[in-house]
């Protein structure tokens, strides 16, 4: 992988993430795009870069998780405490599959451009019916905090997007805007910084695996992390204003030329 390359996957990356048209799926349809045929290196540079746009939801809500971490370890039932065990309980399914089925989720990350391309048409269904879920004001629980959490595991499978899947889901259940962004964002950062803590052992044990420059992941993780600040504030904006169904007709249009494209090269 190019310096140019990883500098385009990285801003794609960070872009994508936080707006719902799955990052896992435009990665997968970049490297494919670039011709990246190493599976090993190619997987580790997307958890890299998954982690440069974990940091850049840290700053963007950094008031928050503070004001989570300080009540959090006051042991005081309050708003604050119970949120962060919300938090807690949609990390659970996301965790299973992940310790689990680690080895199996790393062979999705092939270059599946078909599949992908079914999966943004999934995504992109997600999408439009939100549509039609009226505002509410209604508060996250224990059961909706689990089948979000359950919403976000199923975006592991590359083109069902994470925000998309999770955000849907919250309005689904009648949640208000402003409450499902903020949670929708914040529950990512458990996953993410496990599946990263766990990639870093794993390289540790195998020093000799892969074969990947330092520089092309340095540049990707910078390029994702100034493009994840600005496409997380960006999107806060546009599911307080209710636009998110727009995204239905992009990952349409992708998910199409992606099942075409990939279908000729059979």
């Amino acid at each position: 992988m190019s310096w140019l390359e990883a500098l385009i996957l990285g801003i794609l990356q960070g872009l994508t993430e936080f707006l719902p048209v799955s990052s896992s799926g435009h990665l997968e349809l970049g490297g494919a795009l670039f011709g990246l045929e190493d599976p090993h290196d190619f997987f580790t540079f997307n958890i890299i870069v998954h982690g440069a746009t974990f940091l850049s939801v840290v700053v963007v809500f950094r008031r928050d998780i503070a004001s989570l971490v300080v009540n959090f370890f006051r042991f005081e039932w309050n708003p604050e405490m119970r949120f962060a065990l919300l938090l807690l309980v949609s990390a659970v399914p996301t965790a299973i599959v992940g310790l689990l089925f680690e080895e199996q989720i790393e062979t999705i990350f092939e270059g599946r451009v078909v599949f992908i391309g079914f999966m943004l048409l999934i995504t992109a269904t997600l999408l439009f019916l939100t549509r039609f879920v009226p505002k509410n004001d209604k508060d996250v629980t224990l059961k909706s905090a689990l089948i979000i959490g359950i919403a976000q595991t199923l975006a592991i499978l590359p083109g069902i997007s994470r925000s998309g899947a999770t955000i849907s889901t919250a309005l689904f259940f009648g949640i208000e805007r402003g409450r499902t962004i903020r949670f929708s964002f914040l529950m990512v950062l458990i996953p993410v910084f496990g599946a990263n803590f766990l990639k870093i052992l794993r390289m540790s044990e195998e020093a000799t695996a892969g074969s990947m420059d330092a520089a092309p992941m340095i540049i990707g993780a910078i390029a994702a992390f100034i493009a994840g600040v600005i496409a997380c504030k960006w999107m806060l904006n546009i599911v307080r204003r209710g636009k998110i169904e727009y995204f239905s007709i992009y990952c349409l249009i992708v998910g199409l030329t992606a099942i075409i494209a990939g279908s000729l090269s059979m």
